[in-house]
């Protein structure tokens, strides 16, 4: 992969790993911020109000170095770990993935337990499709509507598509540039005279 790549997941997937009577459930979603954890975490857990754990971790930014793990009660390193080597042995990033545990009324031991994250994290991110996704330097342009053809034509050769457009007094674009080409493009865009290039 490119340095300016990184693997996620498509959309939101679940597995299950049963052992000894204990129900794991598995939960992977594709997360951008901590924000969004938050809420997924905050509807799992009143969706499965009734499980004795909710188990998680996650991995976001490009370089995957933002990352946390939760054992919710679990003992010390025996759920988030497990789960967050799996995110990691995918090769994935901005990913949450969480483990509701249903008590079966046998004790697994620390090995049991390890296992069963694990293995119900595996589970959830095998039913997910796998991407490949650009890091992008996100930039607006400002400009007056004689200037619209340069500006399109500049668009073209780079085979960039603004994502949010705006025609008021002034037409304003919002793009994304691929990182290692956001030098170059952005020297493009500053040869066209009284065109506003502005990092957001």
């Amino acid at each position: 992969m490119g340095k300016d790549e990184f693997l996620t997941i498509a959309q939101p997937s679940e597995g299950f790993y049963k052992e000894k009577g204990s129900k794991f459930l598995g939960f992977a979603y594709p997360v951008q911020q901590e924000q969004e954890i938050k809420k997924k975490l905050e509807q799992l857990k009143s969706t499965y109000h009734d499980a004795r754990h909710h188990c998680y971790a996650y991995r976001l930014g490009t370089e995957g170095d933002n990352f946390r793990m939760n054992d919710d009660g679990e003992p010390s390193s025996t759920a988030g770990r497990p789960i967050l080597g799996q995110i990691k042995s995918h090769g994935l990033t901005n990913v949450l993935v969480v483990v509701v545990r249903y008590f079966g009324g046998t004790l697994l031991g620390t090995s049991g337990l390890i296992r069963s994250y694990k293995e119900a994290a595996d589970q959830a991110l095998k039913q997910a499709r796998i991407i490949k996704k650009t890091i992008q330097a996100l930039y607006q342009l400002e400009f007056d509507y004689a200037l619209m053809n340069d500006v399109m034509k500049v668009l073209h050769e780079t085979n960039i598509q603004p994502y949010e457009k705006d025609f008021q007094e002034k037409v304003t674009f919002h793009i994304g540039i691929r990182k290692s080409q956001e030098q170059q493009v952005v020297e493009q865009f500053k040869q066209i005279h009284e065109l506003k290039v502005k990092p957001l």
